[in-house]
């Protein structure tokens, strides 16, 4: 078991916090007429709103779904990320309703299936999803009863505070505990049923404080997905503690652009950002003929930091300049990210913080920070949880156990998944890992993936997979599996890069096989000529065997 100390009188002090509520209140009460966030009212508006604002409309639409009958209901929103999308999000949570925040790429039966199954009250929609409202309105077993335009927005808001100043009975007044469910969030799984996850205000809150406890930012640029936890933990919530501003970008294509005029601190996302930002630096200098001098560059950055010499943000002040000029780290989770761009980002000043996590747990367990991090790692536990290791192999690789106020409730409606990932009070999250001799988690891979050969021997496939994306450049994606019983590559790669790369896989496998112990080696190598399937998270989804 690993815990995790974190240098005091850094940061600013963070109090205990065990609502959702308390979290956007402080905001009002802290930030007051300081901005909060920015964002594109249109193509060519930009509008900027305070903490004040934030919380005038929150308890306007707060008030308009209490009037509406909606107090210990259930509130879905179906939106793409905006302003508005934060407002609804904070509407039910500073009440007393649970939140259901739907994945806009889903399919229309999807989304319907997730408001059947969680019995919906209420649903906030943009009018992009005009038509999967009118399949909602019409299919079998959907019992919403309030369906709520964000087109009207502001009417909305305007209701509420009326209904307020007529002196009606406040949803302010009926505030939720700690115990009480603040949002059921519906995976989006590699296979299977998506479940949902119930996450009480402690869980959420738990998470949140943690974080900020040991990585605080004074302003970013927001483009996560807002359904998704991660959003709410790097974004949605700690401005309301730290009361920093962030900009509402909307779509990954404008973080360039967005970064030079927003001049963020950090940015939180997934790694396909570090990767897109790393390709792009090497890419204009390979254009502007100076990838030789930058080569050179790091050469000499490199061997003045071995004497406790640090200029890389002198000596690539042009890259930091492109990125804003104030960006000192990227927040990444979610997936896999090669440690050759980890390190070649960090060669350049700009430091990558690993985390590992679960929607289960609000999501954060582990965390990387300015203090510690290592190349590689998912960080350190963070304070709000205690993690394990269970049942180690020789190398210390086992099932990564997790206990604390972050993990949660358990599945809605769904008592035998629940029971299944919960063993003595831990949960289990089906990932497997080790612990390096200084605390480090070091994430191997997915339980369910893993193959066992018949000398007992037990394979992650991630783990081959790592190595072959770190060794063999032209590979874009890559599926390990046992097929046949025998280990199986499918690969998809950049024949644009590299026009012989079919040609070439086979030898390059073969080459990397002899750095391998003889029972994780790749008998077999398949190619494809389009990418994997993957989920709306951008994820792979894997073929499991009955």
């Amino acid at each position: 078991m690993a815990k995790k100390k974190y240098p005091k009188g850094v940061f600013m002090d963070i109090p205990d916090f065990t609502t959702a509520r308390e979290f956007i209140e402080n905001g009002h009460l802290k930030g007051g007429d300081n901005k909060q966030y920015i964002y594109m009212e249109t193509a060519k508006t930009t509008r900027t709103k305070s903490f004040n604002e934030v919380w005038y409309d929150s308890v306007g639409l707060g008030q308009y779904l209490f009037k509406h009958g909606m107090n210990e209901k259930k509130v879905a929103i179906l939106s793409d990320n905006s302003y508005y999308w934060i407002i609804c999000f904070y509407s039910i949570l500073t009440g007393n309703n649970t939140a259901i925040p739907l994945d806009a790429k889903l399919m229309d039966d999807d989304i319907i299936d997730i408001m059947v199954r969680s019995r919906c009250d209420a649903i906030y929609y943009s009018k992009d999803f005009a038509g999967t409202i009118e399949k909602m309105k019409g299919a079998d077993g959907v019992n919403i009863s309030l369906y709520m335009p964000i087109e009207s927005f502001y009417d909305m808001i305007a209701e509420g505070h009326a209904d307020i100043d007529a002196g009606s009975d406040s949803y302010l007044d009926h505030p939720p505990t700690p115990d009480t469910l603040a949002a059921i969030v519906y995976t989006s799984g590699t296979t299977g049923r998506s479940k949902g996850v119930m996450l009480s205000h402690r869980n959420v809150t738990a998470s949140v404080v943690a974080s900020l406890r040991v990585l605080q930012s004074t302003h970013g640029i927001g483009f996560l997905p807002m359904n998704h936890t991660f959003a709410w933990a790097s974004a949605l919530f700690s401005s309301n503690v730290v009361i920093g501003w962030g900009y509402i970008c909307r779509s990954l294509k404008d973080i360039p652009n967005d970064m030079k005029t927003y001049h963020p601190h950090q940015i939180a996302g997934v790694p396909l950002l570090v990767e897109t930002i790393y390709k792009t630096i090497w890419r204009t200098a390979e254009k502007k003929g100076a990838a030789d001098k930058l080569r050179k560059g790091l050469k000499i950055s490199n061997f003045l930091r071995k004497f406790g010499i640090d200029v890389r943000r002198k000596l690539f002040k042009e890259i930091i300049d492109g990125l804003g000029g104030q960006l000192e780290y990227l927040v990444i989770g979610g997936a896999y990210l090669d440690p050759k761009i980890e390190k070649g980002m960090s060669d350049f000043g700009i430091e990558i913080l690993n985390g590992y996590g679960t929607t289960e747990c609000s999501p954060g367990i582990t965390l990387s920070t300015m203090f510690a991090h290592k190349l590689g790692s998912c960080g350190k536990p963070m304070s709000c949880c205690e993690v394990k290791i269970h049942e180690p192999d020789e190398e210390g690789v086992g099932e990564i156990w997790v206990k604390g106020d972050n993990v949660m409730v358990g599945y809605y409606d769904d008592p035998e998944a629940t029971a299944a990932v919960f063993e003595d009070g831990w949960y289990k999250t089906g990932d497997y890992g080790r612990f390096d001799e200084d605390g480090f988690l070091f994430y191997v891979g997915r339980k369910k993936n893993l193959i066992v050969l018949s000398n007992g021997k037990n394979v992650s496939p991630e783990e081959i997979e790592d190595k072959i994306m770190i060794t063999i450049p032209y590979v874009k994606e890559v599926v390990v599996s046992d097929e046949d019983n025998f280990i199986t590559a499918e690969f998809f790669l950049d024949e644009e890069a590299c026009p012989d790369a079919k040609e070439r896989i086979k030898q390059d496998v073969n080459e990397l096989n002899r750095n391998l112990p003889v029972y994780k080696r790749i008998l077999k190598v398949k190619t494809r000529d389009t990418e994997f399937p993957k989920t709306t998270t951008l994820k792979i989804k894997r073929v499991y065997k009955d």
